[in-house]
């Protein structure tokens, strides 16, 4: 262990020793303000053959659930993180355009008794998912940035990547773009080819793993963060997975009107693997109507 990695390590435990015998003195809530944003490549959904236009039309039309403003009421133990309601689409649905038919939920977590519950609704059905808090291996750094006024810390972990989140998706064989011009080079001179049978999901493939970048601030020590993530000695006010990166804009302690921090009770209660198995089967069955069509999605 080199001397920096030594003296960056006893600065944690110094602000961890500090913060933590501040907030004990009282009980409190807090409110964090988070903007998601996820990106996303056409052409790993068959837009290669689109026009700009067109993308750009698509692209448009599904900001609204890939650009998203959330909302952490949490305490020592517990939180609620869900969408701003303020933000919602006009049409009063959750989330606004929904990719595949899947809304924004309510996540609840218990860090004390490592429990979850989730109110997700899935092509118009409302489903409770109840199971254990994932445990991350997280592994600090040391290294150390500014968000706004709070001091926060890097740590860094492999998560086990969500089957369903389309987010995740890429081409096959990864991003090689050099193998993906030759392949559609040779597929333009097979004259027996045809794109309208194509369906777009035999060239993606889903990794196993995805890498995540957390930093957490020692200022607020909670054991909690956005959406489901948690697990280290401060609250967590900006995480990289994937695509997506989730940053806290704006925190609020000990809030006038608080907020109620309550377990969502509505829904078939299902297991996270019980309701990724229910997603995974409408997938399936979406894309072989896909298939039944021509590849066409319904057009004549």
């Amino acid at each position: 262990m080199t001397l920096k990695t030594t003296i960056n390590n006893l600065t944690i435990l110094i602000v961890m020793i500090v913060s933590s015998t501040t907030f004990a003195q009282s009980s409190f809530q807090g409110q964090a303000t988070y903007m998601s944003k996820t990106t996303m490549d056409m052409d790993n959904f068959g837009g290669r053959e689109l026009s700009p236009e067109r993308k750009k039309e698509i692209m448009a039309r599904m900001k609204s659930s890939l650009e998203k403003t959330f909302v952490l009421d949490f305490n020592k133990t517990e939180s609620l993180y869900k969408e701003d309601e303020a933000l919602e689409a006009p049409s009063g649905g959750r989330g606004g355009f929904r990719f595949g038919g899947i809304a924004s939920g309510i996540i609840y977590k218990d860090v004390k008794s490592n429990k979850l519950f989730q109110d997700q609704e899935f092509f118009g059905k409302q489903f409770l998912i109840k199971d254990s808090l994932v445990k991350l291996e997280w592994k600090m750094s040391g290294e150390s940035k500014q968000i706004g006024k709070y001091t926060c810390f890097k740590a860094t972990a492999t998560k086990k990547a969500d089957p369903n989140d389309f987010t995740n998706f890429r081409r096959g064989g990864g991003n090689d773009r050099k193998e993906d011009k030759k392949e559609t080079a040779e597929v333009k001179k097979d004259s027996t080819h045809s794109d309208k049978s194509k369906d777009p999901f035999d060239e993606i493939e889903m990794p196993k793993e995805v890498e995540v970048t957390a930093w957490y601030t020692m200022d607020i020590p909670v054991n909690n963060g956005p959406a489901d993530y948690w697990g280290l000695p401060g609250l967590i006010l900006e995480v990289n997975s994937g695509k997506t990166t989730i940053l806290c804009t704006k925190i609020v302690m000990n809030p006038s009107e608080k907020n109620d921090i309550k377990q969502p009770t509505k829904g078939k209660e299902v297991t996270m693997e019980e309701y990724q198995d229910i997603v995974k089967k409408k997938m399936k069955e979406m894309r072989e109507m896909f298939r039944s069509r021509g590849g066409r999605g319904g057009r004549n």
